[in-house]
């Protein structure tokens, strides 16, 4: 009875743990919230039943009887085959494998697959109830039921009814037993009939029970007999009676097996598959057997796979890289941790997680360590880093439990932090050298480069000198000369270079000749100039400079934090060494590289892996002090955890040694002057008396320490001798730039009045403060009072600039003239400042720009307008305010105006001292009324006016002016008249605008500008004008040429001779005067003089008219002298009348072939066919000198002449 209670309860407690797991369920719906989550598969995966349907398609067709589900681990397989039997209605096997483990040896791998084999097995046969498969071989523990009370009692009664009739045995045989055979005897009849039942019952039990037992073996002594299958390897296939059993017995018609594919063994597969196909092939299973299997798509090659299952359903996994960071923001969302996690480093850490089940868990092992963690109320801890080191517990859990123990390879990684520390310092300590003996060999090149370059332009100059040169100079008028052989070395070489003429001289002369080197920059180097070759040196030298300077500034700060800098910076300095530290993770090292250098895992993991309490003192507390107690001085950044409780430690003496020199320590103490006013003057006191010793501590404390201003300025006001010792330290700028960033401006002030060499050192080394200062305050540089040399190396810090260029703090150089204007001033025509410097600077109205260069007025004009070879465009009000500058020298004036393009309009308010070298250098507007002016000043130079007067540039201007006419302009035109200075073209132009004309020859005149005069006819024709000019034959000619007409109508008063007359006709004079002249010579004497009876027989032959003083012999003397043969002929044609027959006979002899040939003969002469031999031929003919004459047109077109025989 208490049995049959017992198992009435049983069940009733069996369905209230159902009604509360249905209620659990209900409750954690996905609208419900739970801190944790489950990582056992889901069944709501398949939402859209697009899975189910494809698997009750392979289970409704007959053809299917293996179907896979593929996909890679963690895509979801168990997920939707537990969503797919939540619908299904029949009765299905699950078979799981995922508590073993795969070996790689061979041995391994064999008895590897017995167990997988025996697992299947056994998960197969003790799923179900032992009761239905009785006959099996695989015996279980069997619970007893209701009816084993019935089948108890069926057993006591039968034994009991055996018993009874054991003892009438002799009754039963002899028959007295069943006597009477009625119901009086019910009794013995039903105890025997009982009887027989329970012993066939008995009978038929051993029976049945026979089925189940197997042969093993048998053993006699030492020989042993076993089934020839028993070493047989596949279980599954030794116990297949077994398995066919079990479905004959069991409803199943689905085996669903997963993890299978985890120990890579396809034969398990192969197996599996064979005793599918027995099972649907055994006549006592009615049914159709079908085997789902959940395994990767690798497990089979392709053509293998669609071979071994009827049916193939893929996976879509639900989570991968790309999208495992959806799976992590929803769990972060269910916690409520959006605000607390860095969504970028859940982004980044995502891509190595593609397990859901894991992210699930690390996010349950999350909330759990967040609980524990802020137990005391408050969490000061990094969250992220929790995460990360739960993902590093959770992906590496054997290195995660070796680090408790240090070991492991996340501990090794720990364990390089004082190495990596060591090389870092020593590697940067090592740079800083290198840069800064870079920096001096620079600085060492700079010179050489420039003397290189000097010496380059110094030798091409000597090479356009005489050998014998032996000093040279840019001007003959003033300064020394310079020895050749120190031209290189010298202080004004620029200007030789510059020069256009070099003044020199030699061992053979006294006096100083010139030469003109204006090309010598082009020869060096067609493209740039010296000025720019000179300036792009330095240039490079200074922004090398400022490169190196800004690596050792960013260098020094390194050292100093270096100590502190978390393990993952450390680590990615080192990278080089880095990459062989992660190896011992394994295939998933590249999450730990990540979770590692990205600093989310690092030497705090302590933190986050248990409860920490903390002492009175740390451990580096109690190191620090056993340190100095064995005099060893601690390095200055040594780290101090309780400031406060480690002075208290220290002795009074300790603070006066090199033990006080600790960051921590003098932070504490300039923390509270009052309380550790003794302590402080120690470290004072310590700090002047060993200022040296102490650099190491003040490089340090100047990079981390908290009150380094309360420090400097204590020394500044306790120490008179501060500022020298950091001037002659080898950190000098390091110094410098803290003490002018932190003491007061005041004392400051003080100190740079008490210390001249304080500003100097400022301004020279500014642009390297302001790199390493860039917040500092502009006061504190202008207190100091200091000329900066070069804005442009200060541009970035627009503040200081504008306020050093309010106080007129910067040197007068063309660079800063050229960055106030584009960058102070605002003006976007920097061009102008090339062109006309000043006058740009004065239209800017700058008052403070202007002042400085009025107060500094003969350096600008010197150093800098001058050396500006291309300032040619100053306007005239720039040009006249420079020469009112009456301190400054004639020469440098003079080298300003002869630069300028720009010409002055006037010499109102200009210096009578600028007159001549403003004409000097054509710098003056071309007018009569300047040239007057210049005239009437007491300065006036004759060969200046000439020379202006003589430009072409001039010329053509000023004549464009009418030239005064009045009395006060009498001594300018009489200039002009006897300008004998001038060149011919520039004396022709203005005598010709000259408005008189003048009654002699200004005397002294040179020739040309005599024929000028007489070219112009500004001088009366005269036989006085005529004599005066004796000397002058061809001017005489010319004279008498020019006023022609004069002459032939005055001739009686000129009593010139033939030779005259003959010159007057080689003048360009008419025709018809020539003709006239030749009618005053006498032709007589003609046959003696060729040349002459030559030029008049041309003159005759290009005019119609004949002179009147031609007869016979002068005739024939101008045709035989006359030339060429054409005149000749014309000349016989004109005058043969005059001649007789024997002197045209005559004359032909004198002529060339063929008219030499016209004489009495046989020959046949022929002449060109033109007008004038047809004359010819025609009065021949005539006059019976030759016989006939005819056209040749057979042959060659002549003339044909035919002559008497006799």
């Amino acid at each position: 009875m208490t049995k049959l209670i017992t198992s009435l309860i049983r069940r009733l407690s069996d369905g209230l743990n159902r009604v509360i797991l249905l209620l659990e369920r209900r409750q954690n719906s996905p609208t419900q919230r739970s801190k944790f989550v489950d990582l056992a598969p889901t069944d709501e995966a398949d939402e859209k039943g697009i899975y189910a349907e494809a698997i009750e398609f392979a289970m409704n067709s007959p053809k299917v009887f293996n179907i896979a589900i593929t996909g890679p681990y963690g895509s979801g397989k168990s997920s939707i085959i537990q969503s797919f039997l939540k619908r299904y209605k029949r009765d299905a096997l699950q078979i799981s494998l995922a508590t073993f483990i795969s070996e790689t040896d061979e041995k391994g791998v064999s008895a590897n697959r017995q167990e997988i084999e025996r697992s299947i097995l056994q998960q197969m046969l003790y799923g179900a109830d032992a009761n239905k498969l009785p006959l099996s071989r695989f015996k279980r523990i069997q619970s007893p039921d209701v009816t084993s009370i019935i089948k108890s009692l069926f057993i006591t009664l039968g034994i009991l009814s055996v018993t009874y009739v054991f003892n009438f045995q002799e009754n039963i045989v002899n028959g007295d037993y069943f006597t009477p055979f009625s119901l009086e005897n019910w009794f013995n009849l039903g105890v025997f009939s009982f009887s027989i039942v329970f012993a066939w019952v008995v009978l038929h039990h051993f029976y049945v029970a026979s089925f189940g037992l197997s042969l093993k073996g048998i053993s006699l002594k030492d020989v042993e007999i076993k089934p020839a299958n028993d070493d047989e390897t596949s279980i599954l296939n030794r116990h297949l009676d077994e398995i066919i059993y079990f479905f004959q017995r069991t409803n199943y018609d689905l085996v669903i097996i997963e993890d299978l594919d985890r120990f890579n063994n396809a034969d398990i597969f192969v197996t599996l598959r064979e005793i599918n196909s027995l099972v649907n092939a055994n006549s006592g299973v009615k049914r159709h057997i079908r085997f789902l299997y959940a395994l990767r798509d690798d497990m089979f090659v392709s053509t293998e796979r669609t071979k071994f299952f009827e049916f193939i359903i893929p996976v879509i996994p639900i989570i991968n890289t790309s999208n495992s960071i959806d799976m992590v923001l929803a769990q972060g969302q269910r916690l409520s941790l959006d605000v607390g996690l860095d969504r970028q480093f859940l982004r980044e850490v995502s891509r190595y997680l593609n397990d859901l089940r894991l992210i699930q868990n690390i996010f349950n092992e999350y909330k759990i360590y967040v609980a524990n963690l802020e137990t005391d109320g408050e969490n000061l801890l990094d969250t992220n880093k929790l995460l990360a080191v739960l993902i590093y517990k959770n992906v590496y859990p054997k290195d995660f439990e070796q680090l408790h123990r240090g070991l492991g390879t996340l501990a090794k990684i720990l364990d390089l932090r004082d190495k990596l520390v060591e090389d870092g310092e020593r590697k940067h300590r090592n740079e800083i050298m290198r840069l800064e003996k870079t920096l001096e060999a620079g600085e060492r090149q700079v010179p050489g480069d420039l003397k290189e370059l000097r010496n380059i332009y110094a030798m091409a100059l000597l090479e356009k000198l005489p050998s014998n040169t032996l000093s040279i100079n840019v001007n003959q008028n003033y300064a020394q000369f310079v020895e050749v052989f120190n031209l290189s070395s010298s202080e004004n070489f620029d200007e030789f270079i510059e020069s256009k003429v070099i003044y020199y001289k030699s061992s053979n002369n006294n006096y100083v000749p010139s030469i003109n080197v204006s090309n010598l920059q082009n020869e060096v180097n067609s493209i740039k100039s010296y000025q720019q070759r000179r300036e792009e040196i330095e240039a490079k030298a200074e922004e090398n400079k400022t490169k190196i300077l800004s690596k050792i500034r960013d260098l020094r700060p390194k050292i100093a934090s270096i100590r502190t800098a978390k393990l993952n910076e450390l680590l990615r300095v080192d990278f080089d060494h880095e990459q062989d530290l992660f190896e011992g993770f394994g295939d998933n090292g590249e999450l730990a590289r990540f979770l590692i250098l990205e600093g989310y895992l690092d030497d705090t993991y302590y933190q986050y892996t248990s409860l920490f309490h903390s002492g009175r003192m740390s451990p580096n507390d109690n190191k620090f002090l056993i340190q100095i107690r064995a005099f060893i001085t601690p390095e200055p950044d040594f780290l101090i955890d309780n400031p406060h409780e480690v002075i208290a430690a220290m002795r009074s003496e300790d603070f006066q040694q090199s033990y006080v020199l600790n960051v921590v320590l003098v932070d504490s103490f300039l923390s509270n002057l009052i309380r550790y006013q003794s302590q402080v003057q120690k470290l004072l006191d310590h700090v002047m008396s060993d200022f040296e010793r102490c650099e190491e501590f003040l490089d340090t404390y100047y990079s981390s320490g908290i009150y380094v201003k309360q420090l400097l300025t204590e020394l500044a006001t306790k120490w008179g001798r501060l500022i020298p010792a950091m001037l002659s330290s080898p950190n000098s700028k390091e110094h410098v730039m803290k003490l002018i960033s932190n003491i007061p401006t005041t004392t400051l002030r003080s100190h740079s009045r008490d210390f001249e060499e304080l500003p100097v050192f400022v301004s020279n080394n500014l642009s390297e403060i302001l790199l390493n200062l860039p917040e500092l305050e502009p006061e504190r540089l202008t207190c100091l009072n200091f000329e900066v040399k070069e804005l442009s190396t200060i541009h970035q810090h627009s503040d200081i600039v504008n306020a050093l260029f309010e106080e007129g703090l910067f040197a007068l150089t063309m660079e800063n003239i050229e960055f106030i204007f584009e960058v102070i001033l605002i003006f976007d025509d920097r061009e102008s400042l090339y062109k006309n410097n000043y006058t740009a600077i004065r239209a800017t109205e700058n008052k403070v720009l202007n002042q400085k260069i009025e107060e500094n007025f003969a350096y600008y004009l010197q150093d800098i307008l001058l050396p500006l070879k291309t300032n040619t465009e100053e306007d005239s009000s720039a040009i006249q305010s420079v020469l009112t500058h009456d301190d400054l020298e004639l020469s440098v004036l003079r080298a300003f105006i002869e630069q300028q393009a720009t010409k002055l309009q006037t010499l109102d308010h200009i210096p009578e001292r600028m007159y001549c070298p403003l004409f000097e250098s054509n710098k003056i507007q071309p007018s009569w009324k300047n040239c007057l002016s210049f005239m009437e000043s007491p300065v006036f130079s004759e060969d200046a006016l000439t020379t202006f007067l003589d430009r072409d540039d001039v010329r053509t201007v000023i004549l464009k002016q009418p030239i005064p006419r009045d009395e006060e302009s009498q001594s300018l035109r009489s200039f002009i008249l006897k300008a004998n200075s001038l060149t011919n073209a520039s004396y022709s132009d203005y005598i010709q605008v000259l408005p008189s004309i003048y009654k002699t020859f200004p005397s002294s005149l040179e020739p040309g500008k005599i024929r000028i005069l007489i070219d112009q006819k500004k001088v009366k024709f005269s036989e006085d004008n005529f004599d005066s000019i004796y000397e002058h034959r061809e001017l005489q000619i010319h004279f008498i040429a020019s006023y022609i007409d004069e002459y032939l109508a005055e001739n009686d008063e000129f009593l010139l001779n033939d030779d005259y007359l003959e010159s007057l006709l080689e003048t360009e004079i008419p025709i018809t005067s020539k003709l006239k002249v030749i009618e005053q010579m006498d032709l007589s004497s003609l046959f003696d003089n060729r040349s002459r009876s030559a030029l008049i027989a041309n003159i005759i032959a290009e005019s119609d008219s004949n002179p009147k003083n031609v007869n016979e012999d002068s005739a024939r003397d101008l045709i035989i002298n006359a030339s060429p043969i054409e005149t000749q002929i014309l000349m016989l044609n004109k005058y043969h009348t005059l001649v007789s027959d024997d002197d045209v006979r005559y004359i032909l002899t004198k002529l060339p072939d063929p008219y030499c040939e016209i004489k009495t003969g046989y020959s046949s002469p022929r002449l060109i066919d033109n007008q004038q031999n047809q004359e010819l031929v025609r009065w021949l003919e005539s006059r019976r000198i030759i016989s006939t004459w005819k056209k040749d047109t057979i042959f060659d077109n002549k003339i044909k002449v035919n002559l008497f025989r006799r």
